[in-house]
């Protein structure tokens, strides 16, 4: 995606919460850099914990950051002030991983999508013709303008979801975990929808998971996070096929496969010591603790991102000697669409 303008651009973002008496320092993004380019998805994908979704605030303004730097579409917003947030509403959205919650249910629709029009200052005809232009572009008819939200199912609400971003018609989405909330059948018809308005209108996504297998088939780019860290990081299809670091194999290992007997076997070849959850240090490899090929050095020294020859950046002290591990998806699954 080099030949596309970067519409985000973040440069050793950090975002640390103290703990307690606050002598302890939560490290929730620790020193992280990427970017997004028009029309094209950075899929962001980790457990629980792993800072994908502060990054998603941070850029949205929810969240300050401790250190680094924000820019968007050449404007540094890293301390943009609240009048300055709401301007840049228009061209930065969100999608919400729940579509119970983050619809307000005493509004109709046609309320809610309106309020992303309010900036614009439109003629009530016009936003009216904008909502349900939108409504029938996600897949709704025209009277689900009036209805209200307990009247529909969840992958319907999501699809009101994307809509309320999408008609004030940003250039950039964070996608935060848009389908983990859905049915695997309604995952599906969200996915193809998202990528059909990403190629409609332009749009650049940041999309985050803690799936790698639904992070793939949308992304054209890949960052695995660990402990608010980038473990591996490059184009969707090799990390998803042949990934260099130890903890971006496990996440593939943890997805579910149809075969009972080689999902015991895979269940018997994990290794899962230490836990995810206390303090990190700041030396060391973060995932030193659980991963199988640890090696002294693995907890002395925190590892930097290396350019690999299959065009990624891996953290990993071993790397070379462990070399790829094409994983048994990728013997039976299809290429990424992208």
């Amino acid at each position: 995606m080099n030949d596309e303008t970067n519409l985000l651009e973040v440069r050793d973002l950090a975002v640390h919460f103290r703990r307690g008496n606050g002598s302890l320092v939560l490290r929730a993004v620790d020193h992280v850099s990427f970017s997004v380019a028009e029309r094209e998805t950075l899929g962001v994908v980790g457990e629980s914990g792993s800072g994908k979704t502060t990054i998603g605030r941070a850029v949205l303004g929810l969240v300050s950051p401790t250190d680094g730097r924000i820019e968007f579409a050449g404007e540094d917003i890293t301390r943009a002030d609240h009048k300055r947030r709401r301007a840049l509403s228009r061209d930065l959205q969100v999608i919400f991983q729940d579509p119970y919650s983050s619809l307000n249910p005493t509004r109709t629709v046609a309320q809610t999508l309106s309020e992303s029009l309010r900036a614009e200052k439109l003629a009530t005809d016009e936003v009216r013709n904008r909502v349900i232009t939108m409504l029938e572009r996600v897949g709704l008819p025209a009277t689900a303008a009036d209805r209200y939200p307990a009247s529909f199912s969840g992958g319907q609400r999501q699809r009101i979801a994307i809509a309320r971003a999408l008609v004030a018609q940003p250039r950039l989405v964070i996608c935060d975990e848009p389908v983990s909330a859905l049915d695997l059948s309604v995952q599906a018809q969200v996915l193809n929808l998202l990528r059909e308005l990403q190629d409609e209108f332009a749009l650049g996504y940041l999309f985050v998971a803690h799936d790698l297998d639904v992070v793939r088939h949308l992304s054209h780019r890949i960052m695995v996070l660990y402990r608010g860290q980038i473990m591996e990081q490059g184009p969707a299809d090799t990390v998803y096929t042949a990934p260099m670091h130890p903890y971006t194999r496990t996440l593939l290992e943890a997805a579910p496969v149809p075969d009972p007997v080689r999902q015991a076997e895979r269940r018997l070849r994990r290794v899962r010591t230490g836990d995810n959850t206390g303090p990190v240090s700041a030396a060391g490899c973060p995932f030193a603790t659980r991963c199988p090929h640890a090696a002294p050095l693995c907890h002395a020294e925190r590892p930097a991102l290396e350019q690999t020859p299959a065009g990624t950046t891996v953290a990993c002290h071993r790397w070379r000697e462990l070399g790829t591990a094409p994983t048994e998806m990728a013997a039976t699954s299809t290429p990424s669409v992208r």
